[in-house]
């Protein structure tokens, strides 16, 4: 049975042209110390940021790279098809999973070893595979990360994040790649495994995921991550990570160490999850205001401090309000109008009936005259039947 608000009308003629705030701004009493140049935490749902430091500045990502490389590889291309590496893709320096020129591969396996084992031979055999060339590749991976994900600060120069220095993004696009992948089921499951068996043309082995939450120093609730270091990058992780209804997103740029990395990270998902929770409106949820009722038509979440408390006000504008304690908006929510049927009135419903009655009785009159006309037809062609014989 759906959930049915009766909110109160708040007229309020301004309140669409608000900001939306970010957490971080709103909340800045409860904060955390990061020793990274750069840092961001976002729930993933809800898309809010709950802490933020350098987040805009575009800096070197290093292997972070691959988590878009491996979405971009999912959406584009066929995952059981087969490629031939090439003698490019073997020469790719830095860490690899060891391709032999020639060999045949599927593209799921390729992702594989790029997410799981950071391999940069990976990484250009499925950029060759789906765009031909380097340079093809970067072209279309820019536009695809603009126009599909959104993100404004980000040029990648290559799929695997090898040093270049107009190869940069920001830790905030980091964060809205990592929340789009991480939708996708195949990159999920990809991004979150601890390790896999590995049998090639010339490596057979176990891969195991680089990130030490994930294995060596487990961490409550981390789903998945990936690491990345080049001297100018300096220490770089992402890293997913759930309990109950919130799920976080925690990447942390330029650490000068690894510990420094992994420390910032876990103190950012501490913060999150000893201070926030994500709240669902469901989809098909009603909400009425002035006897009109709106419904929700997708699940939308957002997110608050465990403490706060919070009202959902219906606007002027037929939009759902997300306010705090302090009437501060949170969030704007588009509503659907639900479009009543038109009722019979008294009166049509008293004709209709009167209708049917005098339908009912014209019914059984014919009916009486059609029996009378017969018999009264019977009776003339016997009384001619009987003249005609006398004749």
């Amino acid at each position: 049975m759906k959930k049915l608000f009766n909110i109160t009308l708040l007229v309020l003629g301004l309140n669409i042209l608000l900001p939306i705030k970010t957490f971080s701004s709103i909340h800045s009493e409860k904060t955390v110390d990061i020793q990274s140049e750069a840092a961001i935490l976002i729930e993933q749902n809800s898309g809010e940021i709950l802490f933020q430091k350098n987040a805009q500045t575009k800096m070197f990502p290093a292997s972070l790279t691959k988590i878009a490389t491996g979405i971009y590889a999912i959406d584009h291309a066929d995952l059981n098809a087969m490629t031939k590496v090439s003698k490019n893709a073997t020469e790719a320096e830095g860490t690899r999973i060891y391709l032999e020129e020639g060999e045949s591969i599927t593209i799921k396996k390729l992702i594989q070893g790029l997410l799981i084992n950071s391999g940069n031979d990976a990484g250009v055999a499925i950029a060759e595979h789906i765009d031909g060339s380097i340079e093809s590749f970067s072209e279309n991976f820019n536009n695809y990360l603009y126009n599909e994900i959104g993100v404004r600060n980000t040029n990648f120069t290559n799929p695997h994040g090898l040093f270049n220095e107009n190869h940069v993004t920001t830790a905030e696009d980091l964060g809205r790649i990592t929340q789009y992948a991480i939708k996708n089921d195949v990159f999920r499951e990809i991004f979150g495994i601890k390790e896999l068996e590995w049998k090639d043309q010339k490596w057979e082995t176990t891969l195991f995921s680089h990130h030490k939450l994930m294995r060596e120093r487990p961490y409550n609730g981390v789903t998945g991550g990936k690491t990345g270091y080049v001297d100018q990058s300096g220490h770089t992780l992402v890293t997913t990570a759930t309990r109950g209804d919130l799920d976080l997103i925690a990447v942390t740029l330029s650490a000068t160490s690894q510990p420094v990395a992994y420390n910032d990270t876990m103190a950012l998902l501490d913060f999150g999850f000893n201070n926030f929770k994500t709240v669902t409106v469901a989809r098909g949820e009603e909400f009425t205001l002035n006897n009109s009722k709106y419904l929700a038509p997708k699940n939308y979440y957002y997110t608050v401090r465990k403490e706060a408390e919070t009202k959902l006000v219906i606007n002027t504008n037929g939009k759902l309000e997300i306010r705090d304690e302090n009437n501060e908006l949170l969030n704007l929510l588009e509503l659907q109008k639900v479009r009543e049927q038109p009722k019979e009135t008294g009166s049509l419903s008293k004709l209709g009936k009167t209708q049917e009655l005098v339908d009912s009785r014209l019914e059984k009159h014919l009916s009486r005259l059609t029996v009378i006309s017969v018999f009264i037809s019977f009776i003339i062609i016997v009384f001619f039947y009987n003249e005609i014989r006398k004749i």
